[in-house]
């Protein structure tokens, strides 16, 4: 892997998953919006600003097959629109620290199943990596009650964070980063549209309040298409194994977005977490004599999605 292609990829790697971290200071501000309709919102508005940059850079039009429109599908349901359902209906029966813990134990996970994917086995060293990031996850989260419901909403939500980048490597050749978060984007919001209609009825016309658009539109624009697109920039570079030890960013960027605008201190406990995370993230991220550890195949397919997030 290219030194230049291996430091870009995680840098927008680490940028995603600290973006994505900050929404846990601005969800708090949409408990009295209609959940479904405002994710409907967040997705569509985000799929047009994708879709708008594609038509400004004019980029050539990528002919999508039914194989793929078929992998897009399952992974916006899956990836994006199950994986909120989860998420909230977890936060119901669970405390935070379980459920970041739970789903924070997705870089061991990619990390296992995303070389079995490709056809090879799992790197010993991102494998130990993952474990020091989930412990270091753990750590910062500390302990929490739960419930049986709340594991299983939260194993949901695990299973959606994975898919969410396991389904998108064989997509990322051709589409590249941005096409491929556009069309995740606009089919998960067709999906949750459609799914407010039936539960949410007529609160599905309500209108946000000014503070509530404002939260609504920096999930659009930072946590949605400017994260997804740089993070499918990263998988492409790093590998989905390797990129996915930057998602223990996620609980780390969120405790300390949480601290600095006050709504939580800092202890002890989050400090050592932290500096875990990044030890196994720093440890994961070493050059493996396997060449461009678990990347895209081919450097001329790799080529077309670094140009779309290079121009992103």
């Amino acid at each position: 892997m290219a030194m230049t292609g291996y430091r870009a990829g995680l840098i927008s790697g680490t940028l995603a998953m600290a973006f994505v971290g900050s929404s846990a200071a601005v969800s708090p501000l949409l408990t009295s919006y209609p959940v479904l309709t405002g994710q409907a919102w967040r997705y569509a508005a985000a799929a047009l600003l994708l879709l708008g940059y594609l038509w400004l850079r004019r980029l050539p039009w990528v002919r999508v097959g039914r194989s793929d429109w078929a992998r897009l599908a399952l992974l916006a349901a899956t990836g994006l629109a199950a994986f909120n359902v989860c998420l909230l209906q977890a936060a119901r029966y669970t405390d935070p620290p379980v459920l970041g813990a739970i789903v924070g134990a997705a870089p061991l996970v990619l990390a296992i199943t995303g070389p079995l994917l490709a056809g090879r086995r799992p790197s010993l060293l991102v494998a130990t990596s993952a474990v020091i990031v989930l412990v270091g996850v753990g750590t910062v989260l500390g302990g929490g009650q739960f419930s049986l419901p709340g594991v299983l909403w939260s194993l949901g939500a695990l299973a959606g964070e994975c898919l969410f980048s396991l389904l998108a490597v064989p997509l990322l050749p051709r589409l590249g980063p941005v096409r491929l978060s556009a069309y995740t984007c606009a089919l998960a919001g067709v999906m949750l549209a459609g799914t407010a209609l039936l539960i949410e009825r007529g609160r599905v016309a309500t209108a946000p309040t000014g503070t509530e658009a404002l939260s609504l539109a920096f999930l659009a624009v930072v946590v949605t298409a400017l994260a997804f697109a740089l993070w499918y920039a990263a998988v492409g570079s790093l590998g989905v194994d390797r990129a996915g030890l930057l998602t223990g960013i996620v609980p780390v960027a969120a405790t300390l977005i949480a601290v600095w605008i006050g709504t939580a201190t800092l202890s002890v406990q989050v400090l050592i977490g932290a500096m875990v995370v990044g030890a196994g993230v720093s440890l994961g991220m070493l050059p493996s004599r396997r060449r461009r550890g678990g990347g895209l195949a081919g450097r001329e397919e790799q080529r077309p999605a670094s140009r779309t997030v290079s121009a992103g």
